[in-house]
Formats: structure tokens, C-alpha cells, sequence
């Protein structure tokens, strides 16, 4: 998967932030005045780019504002830089690409570091952006803090099946997991693709008992039914639970937090289908059918054994990615209905989770700039289509070689690339990618550009092979808004309730469990030490606002 530079700087910005906010920026001295048409922008870039300096788009995107902009950009310890400017009262006229939390911008709108853009924000200032949001009410509310002030300009890249022919948009990472079978080792044992747990739980000891591995030129012994982590990105356990009715995917807000069709949230980590869910899979777990090493091992280790032909069943994000030499031998595993003869046999359902957050962090005015209205005018102009799809890729000319017939453009081919400028069409988008507040709307992939092929093929996949096993298509959103009490109250209980839950998980599918007992004493623990109810009144605090209630 590709690393977001910006969300690994997130983690050392925190404790760089730790700073007194008190004396952060009221009374800033102020770098221009109204005619200011100089800014200073500090901030994050790609460790592969050459820089916003010499980029011809930003260039002339400057000239056509009327602006001159100095560019204070790096890739490494900008958390560090960040906390110092503005412990120290440092400001330059606005960041870029720093990735702020929720928590900071409350805070650094609150005391004053950050202004409100809401004034500018019209259609005589930001006519595209006042377009955007017209149309898409869902960002404005995602960027509107709980006082109701906008304190920093959207960004999201946001793929979804829109791009590929449906009618509802679900975003790419509704379904993170995508299960996948060794169809190969099902034929020559003369089984079918199962449709339930128990039919699945079959195949792996069949898997087991025949030590399917040693086909593929594998010690003896060497056969993994099934191989997974345990609660990882895309490469975990959870998409089995859909036989009990739900699939706590990691989430970006909180782990095991689901919104219901009523409106209503939960933690289904506190309901008795998860406690079902994870009794039945002890039992595979101790039967050698889960991978011993599933709660240590790291992706590598994953992808080498399904790659080198050992394991039955597994999950990835694509089944090339995972299985390499053995690609053909794999085919999508359905989610499953639950194990015959229980209350659970008609059951299979999967929660689908939000998609990519619509970040406010990403570009935000501070009080030291004397002319925030021309800043917002030049940043106006990053969410014109074509020029949001140069930023995020390159411009037209080096990445996008000609418009197709339906005006729509294309992407260089990799032959093109190395033959025009001796490089990928990867490593072109390394060099001129442009991080800050870009935006790209589901239609932009139909009209203006297209998507690269692997996204394109996993929207189709999502699509065609999995969002018709999906009841359900409620999600808790990833960008829904805090108040400042709120988020005392997350920052308080959020990270021991996530952390007792993954280490309760873990136990009871490793050993067994839980009693009566252990069950109840473990929902008072999430109680009385974790918080789970006054997090519960936070998040449907959160949601009911968001929905507009």
C-alpha cells in the first residue's frame, strides 16, 4: 500500500504541539496589510519532489493571482517545525499540508493562530469552492467546526464507485478486506466455493489434512488453512465476522464504532454477536486452521506465504498484490452466511466503513496574514478540475499526454514516460505531486481524468463482487466535527477503550471465552474504566449534528 508522508508527520506534530497553546498566537504580528500580495507558506512535500518552487503550475496559478509565494516546505521533522512557530509566535502567513488533528484546529481557531474563512468563502472570492460546496453540502459540514467557523480549506481524494458506472457512490475503502480462496486446492480436493462458515470451516481442515501446500513444492507440514493479521488495515480477520452480522473494520474515528439505519451508534464490541463471533473462531484458531502468528506477523510475512504457495484462505486488497506467482490460483471469497444449525445460519451482513476523510488541515491562514483574501483567491483556483489533477498527479504535458474522445484525459504510458523523460509515469507523480488542499470529487474521474488502473479495478471488484452482499450502506463518517469538551472526553477514554477491547479480542479468540462471567466483567470494565457511555454520547453528539439533526 502507499504510504501518506502527511499522516506519518501527524504522530510527531502531536507531541511537537505540546507546546503552551496559551501564548501561541494572540497579538501575532501581522506580516502585511491589506495590499499584501507576498506570502509565506510553510509546510509538508513528497520526499520525491522537486520542489513547489519550479512547479509550472503553481507558477502560473501565482501569476494569474497576482501573488508571489515563498514556499518553506520539507518532508522530515515538520511536526517539530510547526510546534516551534508557533510556541514561539513565529507565524508565517498560513500552513500547508501539516495534516492538522481536529483537536489542534479547535484549539489554534479558538486562540486565534488560525482566522475563519467562512467570510471568504463566497463566490465572488472562491468561486469554485463556493461551487463545490453548493454542491456538495456533505464537505461543508465535514470542514464547519462545532462554533460553526471554518477554519481551514478542504482536501479528500475521494474514489468511489461513481467512477466506475454505479448509481450509489461507495467509496473504495467502504470494504478494506477483500477474502480470497484457493479455487485450485478446492478443485483438486472436489470441493465448491463455500457459501457458509461451516462449508468453510471444511475446506481448511480439508486444506489441513491434506497439506495442500505440498503441491506447490512445500515442505510437509507447511500448509496454512488460513492466514490473516488480526484487526489490520486491509489484510485482517474481521470480513469472517459477516456470518454474525456485522464487520468491525479498523476505523478512522474509533475502533468498533458503527452507526445503525435509526440513526443511533455503538460499539458492536458490546454486543453479543461480536461475543458470538469470537467464541465460534477460537474454535478454528485452536483447531490450527488461523495462523498461529496472525496477531505478530507483519504484511511481508503474509505476502510470503501466500506467494509462495502455502496458505488457503487470506485477504488482501487485490489478489495479484498478495499472491504473486500464484494469482491464479485464487478467486474472491463472498462473505459467508454463519455456521448450520445456529440462530446465525441466515446471517451475512457486512458493515461497510467511511472512506477517505475530508481533511480541514491542510491549508490554513493564520493571523499573521495581512490579505487573506487574496490568499484565498490564488488557493480558489486549486479546485479547478484540471488543476487539482495536475497537483495530485503532474502537469498536462509530462503526466496527462492527450485528451481521449470523450475529452477526458489520459495518463502517459509507462513507454512514453521512459522514452520522453527516462523515468516511470510513478516516478513522474513523485516529482510534481503538490500536497496541500486538493480535492478530487468522484465525477472528476468520469469527465475530467482518469483514475489509475488498479484503483479502477478495485472499484469494479468492490462493486460487482461485494457491495451485493452489503444490507446496509450506513456508515459513521470519518470527518464528522468535535466540540472541545468532546474531544477532552475522546482524548480522556478513546485510547484505553480501544486498546482493552483489541487485547480482549485477541485473548479470547487465542484461549477461549468468554464465560458469562468474564462477559459481564468485561462490559462494566468498559464501563467504569473506559468510558464506553460517555464516548457513546460523544459520538452520537457528533453524528446528530453531522446529519443535520
Amino acid at each position: 500500500m502507499k504510504m501518506n508522508v502527511k499522516r506519518i508527520m501527524a504522530s510527531a506534530l502531536a507531541a511537537a504541539m505540546a507546546l503552551s497553546l496559551a501564548a501561541c498566537s494572540k497579538g501575532a504580528e501581522k506580516r502585511g496589510d491589506e495590499n499584501q500580495n507576498e506570502f509565506l507558506i510553510v509546510g509538508g512535500m513528497s520526499t520525491l519532489s522537486s520542489g513547489n518552487d519550479s512547479n509550472p503550475v503553481l507558477m502560473e496559478l501565482a501569476e494569474n493571482a497576482g501573488v508571489e509565494i515563498e514556499w518553506d516546505l520539507m518532508s522530515d521533522s515538520l511536526g517539530e517545525k510547526v510546534g516551534v512557530l508557533i510556541g514561539g509566535n513565529q507565524l508565517p502567513d498560513a500552513f500547508i499540508a501539516v495534516n492538522f488533528s481536529a483537536t489542534d484546529i479547535n484549539d489554534y481557531g479558538e486562540d486565534g493562530t488560525f482566522i475563519d474563512l467562512t467570510d471568504y468563502i463566497t463566490p465572488e472570492i472562491m468561486p469554485n469552492l463556493s461551487a463545490i460546496l453548493e454542491e456538495h453540502p456533505e464537505i461543508k459540514s465535514a470542514i464547519t467546526q462545532a462554533d460553526g467557523k471554518i477554519y481551514g480549506l478542504p482536501s479528500a481524494e475521494m474514489m468511489g464507485t461513481a467512477a466506475v458506472g454505479a448509481s450509489d457512490d461507495m467509496s473504495i475503502y467502504s470494504i478494506p478486506e477483500f477474502s480470497m480462496i484457493n479455487k485450485t486446492w478446492l478443485d483438486e480436493l472436489g470441493l465448491d466455493i463455500p457459501t457458509n462458515l461451516t462449508e468453510l470451516h471444511d475446506a481448511l481442515v480439508a486444506f489441513k489434512d491434506n497439506d495442500m501446500a505440498t503441491r506447490n513444492g512445500n515442505a510437509a507440514g507447511s500448509t496454512i488453512p488460513m492466514s490473516t493479521g488480526y484487526d489490520q488495515w486491509c489484510w485482517g480477520q474481521e470480513i469472517f465476522y459477516a456470518g454474525f452480522g456485522f464487520t468491525n473494520f479498523t476505523s478512522d474515528v474509533c475502533a468498533d464504532l458503527v452507526a445503525n439505519p435509526d440513526g443511533s451508534v455503538e460499539f458492536v464490541s458490546a454486543t453479543d454477536k461480536y461475543r458470538d463471533a469470537v467464541s465460534y473462531f477460537h474454535d478454528w484458531y485452536a483447531e490450527g486452521l488461523m495462523d498461529l502468528e496472525m496477531f505478530s506477523q507483519s504484511t511481508s510475512q503474509l505476502i510470503a506465504k501466500v506467494s509462495q504457495g502455502r496458505v488457503g484462505v487470506t485477504t488482501w486488497w487485490y489478489i495479484e498484490e498478495i499472491a504473486g506467482e500464484h494469482s491464479d490460483d485464487f478467486v474472491f471469497l463472498p462473505p459467508m452466511y454463519g455456521p448450520e444449525g445456529t440462530e446465525y445460519a441466515n446471517t451475512r451482513n457486512v458493515t461497510v466503513r467511511a472512506g477517505t476523510p475530508i481533511s480541514s488541515g491542510n491549508l490554513n491562514i493564520t493571523s499573521a496574514c495581512g490579505n487573506p483574501e487574496l490568499l484565498c483567491k490564488y488557493f480558489d483556483q486549486w479546485y479547478d478540475p484540471e488543476i487539482v489533477m495536475q497537483l495530485q498527479y503532474a502537469p498536462i504535458g509530462i503526466y496527462f499526454s492527450e485528451k481521449d474522445a470523450n475529452g477526458v484525459w489520459q495518463v502517459i504510458s509507462e513507454d512514453a514516460a521512459q522514452a520522453q523523460f527516462g523515468k516511470s509515469s510513478g516516478e513522474l507523480k513523485g516529482q510534481y505531486e503538490v500536497y496541500g488542499p486538493r480535492l478530487i470529487l468522484p465525477e472528476y474521474y468520469n469527465s475530467v481524468f482518469y483514475m489509475e488502473d488498479r484503483a479502477t479495478e478495485r472499484l469494479e471488484n468492490l462493486m460487482n463482487e461485494w457491495m451485493p452482499y452489503v444490507d446496509n450502506t450506513v456508515y459513521y463518517p470519518a470527518d464528522v466535527t468535535f466540540t472541545n469538551d468532546e474531544l477532552e472526553t475522546i482524548s480522556r477514554y478513546k485510547a484505553d477503550f480501544v486498546s482493552q477491547v483489541a487485547e480482549y479480542e485477541g485473548t479470547w479468540l487465542k484461549n477461549g471465552g468468554p464465560t458469562d462471567d468474564e462477559w459481564n466483567a468485561y462490559l462494566q470494565m468498559l464501563e467504569d474504566s473506559c468510558g464506553m457511555s460517555r464516548l457513546l454520547d460523544v459520538y452520537q453528539a457528533a453524528y446528530d449534528r453531522y446529519m443535520g439533526k
